[in-house]
């Protein structure tokens, strides 16, 4: 791990510090750098669901959201990152929460206007808002448009009011309606998300959730098993949940009914028609960089000889006070040449597509030989198939993903 800087080392000194420690030479050897994305994390929602994990913070409409010291706070977080990704190009902004959605247009294009200035920026990047139906109201999507977000990942989660209860969601069905049909009309690419193995869910409720969807034509739909994870509600309180071997049928038919409408599932949970995959999503799966900017952010970063990931303060109003003030990390560690194997095939094999061989190489600086005794051993429980240069996760081994990935745990 790379030592925080104290308070009393001024921010330039430091950056310049861990420059030099990133550009050292090490045991990896990298002959070009991968794609680069930007993720924003915007950590405020209306409320925390039950289910939820990921680093956001309810907020009363009674109280003002720091918009304007939360984006100045995400520029100086950027520009102590600069040095980083000098000369890089951006190729896709997601912007994550929380909610999103929650913070006016004005301030969305203040801060893609923000990211532009200090960028390089592709000219058709791929700006994504996660955006919420309980935040919705008619032409806030038409304004967050005209702020030069190009895509968005509406959180629908169901279109049954009972489930949406179940799950404590804040908004109804007829708001998620109502948020797909002007996300249509103002967004040639868009995403519904959806969720699956709710609390009391059947088959047939899920068909007629999947069939709504549809019947909005969307470009691409995420439809999520609904997972019990640590240090949530639901942790602390399970429901009662369809049984694995329903959960398979409702995965088959999520599988039939997008078929059916020419979507292709690209990845475990991901749907798209032609021309409508995530590139953002994409590159975390095939291993790209990303810098994570806003509280508690993750990073990926790739140099010559090595790999980092970082972490930024987790709290929104410490994250505030350390990013303005040139320090916005909480954690920078270097990935062990050992953890590699895995920390690819983790992202990759979710990939209907799989991976080129010699990406494998590329993306981790690593020789074959360090995945070859996982991949015969994937490969004669019929978990892959290997072809002309290409690793293809079977039929068998997406239902058995995470006995797969975890192959590679041993690999030396």
């Amino acid at each position: 791990m790379i030592p925080i800087q104290p308070q009393s080392e001024t921010a330039e000194a430091a950056v310049q510090r861990d420059i030099q420690h990133y550009m050292r030479p090490g045991t990896l050897q990298l002959g070009s750098l991968p794609p680069l994305s930007l993720y924003v994390h915007l950590p405020w929602c209306l409320k925390k669901c039950p289910y939820c994990d990921f680093n956001s913070h309810g907020w009363s409409k009674a109280e003002a959201l720091p918009e304007d010291r939360y984006i100045d706070a995400l520029m100086a977080d950027l520009e102590s990152a600069l040095p980083l990704i000098w000369g890089r190009t951006v190729h896709s902004v997601f912007m994550g929460g929380g909610t999103p959605s929650l913070f006016s247009p004005q301030a969305i294009d203040k801060l893609i206007a923000g990211l532009r200035a200090r960028l390089r920026m592709e000219p058709d990047c791929e700006i994504t808002m996660e955006a919420n139906p309980g935040t919705f109201e008619k032409d806030r999507f038409k304004a967050f448009r005209a702020a030069g977000v190009n895509r968005l990942s509406i959180g629908v989660q169901s279109f049954d009011d009972r489930y949406l209860q179940a799950v404590g969601r804040v908004h109804d069905a007829a708001q998620a309606k109502a948020a797909v049909r002007e996300a249509a009309d103002n967004f040639e690419t868009f995403n519904i998300d959806l969720m699956y193995a709710l609390p009391g869910q059947t088959l047939l409720d899920l068909q007629r959730d999947v069939d709504t969807a549809l019947s909005f034509a969307p470009p691409h739909l995420s439809i999520y098993h609904l997972t019990i994870e640590p240090n949530t509600y639901f942790a602390k309180y399970p429901p009662v949940v369809p049984e694995d071997d329903t959960a398979y049928e409702m995965l088959d038919l999520i599988t039939a009914s997008t078929q059916k409408v020419g979507m292709q599932r690209y990845e475990v949970s991901a749907y798209a028609r032609e021309g409508h995959q995530c590139f953002h999503n994409s590159n975390y799966w095939q291993f790209g960089d990303y810098l994570g900017i806003g509280a508690g952010a993750h990073s990926k970063l790739s140099f010559a000889h090595r790999i980092v990931r970082q972490v930024r303060f987790r709290d929104p109003a410490r994250y505030m006070d350390m990013a303005l003030a040139g320090t916005p990390l909480a954690q920078d560690n270097e990935i062990k040449r050992a953890e590699l194997p895995f920390e690819y095939m983790l992202n990759a094999l979710r990939l209907r597509g799989g991976f080129a061989l010699q990406e494998f190489i590329e993306r981790t600086g690593l020789p074959m030989s360090a995945i070859a005794k996982g991949l015969d051993e994937a490969q004669s429980k019929g978990l892959i198939t290997r072809d002309l240069g290409r690793v293809v996760p079977t039929e068998r081994g997406f239902d058995f993903l995470s006995d797969l990935q975890e192959i590679f745990l041993s690999t030396p």
